[in-house]
């Protein structure tokens, strides 16, 4: 038995936290796993892991191991990735994670082309709107939509969004639009819980900058949910135009307050900075700054 696929089993059950989390992570089965991790407590005579029909925990001989064996993975991933970036070609899995709305929207589509390029690469995609840790989540590539990237991550530029302030037609008969961010207090808002601003909508306005204090009857997780109370009538919301851009473009939605501009917000692919970056990250990168070169929402 190969001692690295032993140890990436290991590592693997660990960080999934289960032998069957493992095996989203690994091609094999639950049984090969639990093989593997059983094969090599026996060949070093000590328990790493502790069992229960519950969970999994590390012993104290297991968090030692468990540490050496991250460290010695990745030397070899930075081997592999130094080489593979020589020559160029791309292979192995590569782990990628995307906000929710957008990566449905406007990458759900561009993946088949990559792996037509590349399809030695396997594609691991999980969409979230969480913040991740990429280094300690083990992701080799993330896209954020943000003021500014980290500065602790190597960042290249896909494309730009705003934060557009709209209504539905019906609504603004029936209830008026306001004419200046105070006024937003007044009128019943969805909000997007991750907003990092929280209740203080910002603006851009002839007098520079300003805020308007929302008193939200809804808030959501989903930019398409805060959408779908737009179009329903039901709301104001400051959405990104990578969302409601088709909307507005349609008259389906109405940008309101249109003197008084928010945010613009930056499209990045970002990765955790190493010194040899895998030709795997390097060229879905160089793809997406492709597949959006030029691209402008409606908005």
């Amino acid at each position: 038995m190969d001692r690295f696929q032993e140890m990436q089993a290991f590592v693997a059950v660990v960080e999934a936290g289960s032998f069957v989390g493992a095996t989203e992570y690994l091609p094999v089965s639950k049984a090969a796993l639990s093989r593997q991790v059983a094969n090599m407590e026996a060949r070093l005579g000590a328990r790493l892991l502790n069992r229960t029909t519950r969970r999994l925990s590390l012993t104290e001989d297991g968090e030692i191991f468990y540490a050496r064996c991250r460290t010695l993975l990745g030397e070899l991933e930075e081997a592999e990735a130094e080489v593979s970036a020589r020559s160029g070609q791309a292979v192995g899995l590569l782990r990628v994670n995307a906000p929710v709305t957008f990566g449905i929207l406007h990458l759900a589509d561009l993946w088949s082309g990559f792996r037509a390029r590349h399809p030695q690469v396997n594609l691991d995609i999980t969409l979230s709107d969480r913040v991740v840790d990429l280094v300690e989540e083990g992701y080799d590539l993330a896209i954020r939509i943000a003021r500014l990237p980290s500065s602790t991550l190597i960042s290249r530029r896909l494309s730009a969004t705003r934060l557009v302030l709209g209504a539905a037609p019906e609504y603004v008969r029936r209830n008026g639009a306001p004419r200046h961010p105070a006024e937003l207090a007044d009128h019943p808002v969805w909000a997007y819980s991750y907003f990092a601003g929280g209740d203080e909508w910002p603006f851009e306005g002839p007098d520079g900058p300003v805020s308007g204090r929302i008193r939200p009857v809804v808030r959501s997780n989903s930019g398409d949910t805060c959408r779908a109370g737009a179009l329903q009538g039901q709301c104001i919301v400051l959405q990104p135009s990578f969302l409601v851009g088709a909307d507005l473009a349609a008259g389906r939605l109405v940008e309101l307050m249109p003197e008084y501009r928010s945010l613009e917000l930056g499209i990045y692919a970002l990765y955790p900075s190493r010194r040899h970056v895998a030709a795997k990250v390097r060229l879905l990168v160089d793809y997406l700054v492709e597949a959006f070169r030029g691209e402008r929402w409606p908005a």
